[in-house]
């Protein structure tokens, strides 16, 4: 009898999705993501968790591989219900291929056979109640690349937007326009990786740099609060010029969206690689500053990089929120304001 393997146990737990069209010859073309994966029959698209099945295209539903709860500031989200816990959840597979992906066994478990996974069946209802259950406000779509899954995700955030839930995704942001209308009635955060500013990067990793550019711009516009995280990889995207480039681009944007510039720590297939130096963080922060961001800020050092952590007012420079790591200290914005000059600090507050 044939070994059963991870792909046929999830081939189970799928449903037929909705961001797709049918093309001829029972041809299926995806919109989840922005690879917009033409597929021919009996197929996987490039994240190989949504497949074609005799002119259809059948996605991820009813599991998860991991559900935790997290403070927001883990995902990470400063600005958004600080000090508050998040309901996260997520599941297997990814449109990208990142050689130092942080989280390799769950987002490469169908890519890779050292990623060995499981998962656990579960309805949306029982996620929704594990929220209620734990009085966590927030459940966020994480641990995997969210867009590939976003069919079963946004059955989860309809009951939790009907229970009063704020939702959120953690991405890569490598998006459509049809999977934002898809997801905008539903969704409240979200979290993108700008990995790099430089094409070929993202090629490496499987992706389009415009892409990702794309989709923050068109989030912002749509109202949604996001924050940007730069995992700052040595000698990867770390030089003066690309973390410059990087700020220019969110301060087009808007002055006021968080960039998060993270430590990388050796992690899948880049374990040669030194962790990122202290001094390489405080240097991105700096350059964020000096290109205008109102709120830039260092993560996976906690308590090492000076005041990097802290959301200070831009405009009378008063310390506002001290952290350290994922804890929050004190809290000094007063209904979404400086409690010393009332300048509006941009964000979702409590």
């Amino acid at each position: 009898m044939p070994e059963v393997t991870l792909k046929d146990i999830l081939a189970e737990h799928t449903k037929e999705g909705e961001l797709y069209t049918k093309l001829p010859n029972n041809w299926v073309q995806c919109f989840s993501c922005g690879h917009r994966c033409k597929i021919p029959p009996d197929k996987d698209g490039i994240c190989r968790i949504r497949f074609n099945r005799q002119g259809m295209l059948f996605v991820p539903y009813g599991y998860v591989s991991g559900i935790a709860i997290d403070p927001i500031e883990k995902k990470p989200f400063f600005h958004a219900y600080p000090g508050l816990n998040t309901l996260s959840f997520g599941m297997l597979g990814c449109d990208f291929h990142c050689s130092f992906c942080q989280n390799w066994i769950t987002s490469q478990a169908l890519r890779d056979p050292h990623a060995v996974s499981s998962i656990e069946v579960i309805n949306a209802e029982e996620i929704v109640s594990l929220a209620i259950q734990h009085k966590t406000p927030i459940i966020t779509s994480t641990y995997n690349e969210p867009l590939i899954t976003t069919e079963w995700a946004m059955e989860i955030f309809k009951l939790a937007k009907n229970a009063r839930l704020i939702t959120s995704y953690v991405s890569n942001g490598n998006a459509t326009p049809e999977v934002l209308d898809y997801i905008q009635p539903w969704i409240d955060l979200y979290k993108i990786d700008l990995k790099s500013f430089h094409q070929k990067a993202y090629a490496q990793m499987g992706g389009v740099l415009q892409n990702v550019l794309d989709t923050i711009k068109s989030l912002h516009k749509r109202g949604k609060w996001i924050e940007v995280v730069t995992l700052v990889v040595p000698g990867m995207n770390d030089s003066n010029e690309e973390l410059t480039d990087i700020a220019k681009f969110i301060h087009s944007v808007s002055p006021d969206i968080p960039w998060h510039v993270t430590a990388y720590h050796q992690e899948y297939k880049m374990t040669d690689e030194k962790f990122t130096p202290i001094s390489t963080l405080i240097r991105a922060a700096e350059l964020g500053y000096k290109e205008g961001l109102h709120f830039v800020y260092t993560g996976n050092r906690p308590g090492q990089t000076r005041n990097y952590e802290n959301t200070y007012c831009y405009s009378c420079n008063e310390l506002l929120i001290e952290r350290r790591g994922f804890q929050v200290l004190w809290n000094r914005i007063s209904n979404g304001t400086c409690f010393k000059c009332n300048t509006t600090i941009a964000g979702r507050w409590i």
